[in-house]
């Protein structure tokens, strides 16, 4: 029976545990990157308005499950830097979810035992979604797939036109052309009024 504790743990899990998890997963992408000399780096975290702008990190007003890494270029441009740059998110979320687990399993992590085993639950969730090949449901490929094609064809063949990941700079136009369309519609609702 679902009670009183069952919903402290799930509001627990949707507010602190998922977007902890996702906020490593596209960490992942950033360290890695750096090794191979991003250019104008971008963590978006969460969407809607922009709260604040600190540095590369963008903080949004609604939930923060939903959250992106962008950049507009790197200085090391092959397979292996692409390979590398999309096994981040997998990484990183294997090191975390690996790393707490032996803390658990050691006796060293014993108190919020049921926190920690939530935690990589979901670090685990992400994982398997992230590096088993598929298309999701925009009919963009995961991680997984992209690696796959770069190491099998060498290059990424879904036949989509868009960047492997976004540029910060067309991040900050959509950004720009929403605000617009939010201004609009704000005016468009006070005429009705």
């Amino acid at each position: 029976m679902f009670g009183i504790a069952d919903l402290l743990s799930l509001i627990i899990s949707a507010f602190i545990i998922l977007p902890v998890v996702i906020f490593l997963r596209e960490s992942g992408y950033f360290v890695v990157s750096g090794f191979f000399g991003v250019v104008n780096p971008r963590l978006t975290i969460g969407s809607g308005p922009r709260i604040v702008k600190i540095g590369l990190f963008d903080i949004r007003k609604y939930y923060h499950v939903y959250s992106w890494f962008s950049y507009d270029d790197l200085r090391i441009k092959n397979k292996f830097a692409y390979v590398c740059i999309y096994a981040g998110p997998i990484l990183a979320n294997v090191t975390v979810a690996f790393t707490i687990n032996l803390l658990i399993s050691n006796g060293i992590i014993v108190e919020y035992k049921t926190f920690w085993d939530r935690f990589v639950f979901y670090s685990f969730y992400y994982i398997l979604f992230d590096a088993i090949p598929m298309i999701t449901i925009n009919g963009k490929p995961n991680n997984g797939m992209i690696i796959y094609e770069m190491l099998r064809y060498g290059k990424r063949v879904d036949y989509n036109d868009e960047n492997f990941l976004p540029t910060t700079e067309e991040m900050d136009e959509e950004y720009k052309e929403w605000k617009k369309t939010v201004k609009k519609r704000k005016g468009t609702r006070k005429n009705y009024e």
